[in-house]
């Protein structure tokens, strides 16, 4: 789908800034800070100020269009929302499955931000006990 026709379906005004900024997105690889969509941007000969680059990070987060990652110290990674993993939380005592969101996605992109590698997988198992159980016992 053109980009302009993607941000006006999301009901999004269409910008040059916007425009950029999504290409940028969907051109990387990789979770990226709002540093370095700026620095694209001025690559570029757009004539963008850092705020609108945070301004539309913060819109298209709204929209559900990407994902922010919270690598502490303040600083944040941004990318295109992706299809994610789900894994199963299994309550030890009933035996009862709830399906969560993979929680590793935030902890790939703190471990690349710190050390520069890249998760290929993982593999994650996780028990507890749930409200019910606690309750009764």
């Amino acid at each position: 789908m053109e980009l302009e026709a993607y941000l006006k379906k999301c009901n999004i005004k269409v910008t040059k800034g916007r425009l950029n900024i999504l290409e940028i997105l969907l051109n990387s690889e990789d979770a990226v800070s709002v540093d370095y969509i700026y620095e694209q941007c001025k690559s570029r000969g757009l004539s963008i100020d850092l705020s609108t680059v945070y301004r539309t990070m913060e819109i298209l987060e709204s929209k559900g269009i990407i994902d922010k990652f919270n690598l502490g110290e303040g600083k944040f990674n941004y990318r295109i929302k992706k299809e994610v993993h789900k894994h199963t939380l299994e309550c030890s005592l009933c035996h009862k499955e709830v399906e969560i969101d993979c929680p590793m996605v935030q902890i790939e992109q703190i471990i690349k931000n710190r050390t520069g590698f890249t998760l290929m997988e993982h593999d994650l198992k996780i028990k507890g006990i749930c409200e019910d159980c606690k309750k009764h016992k």
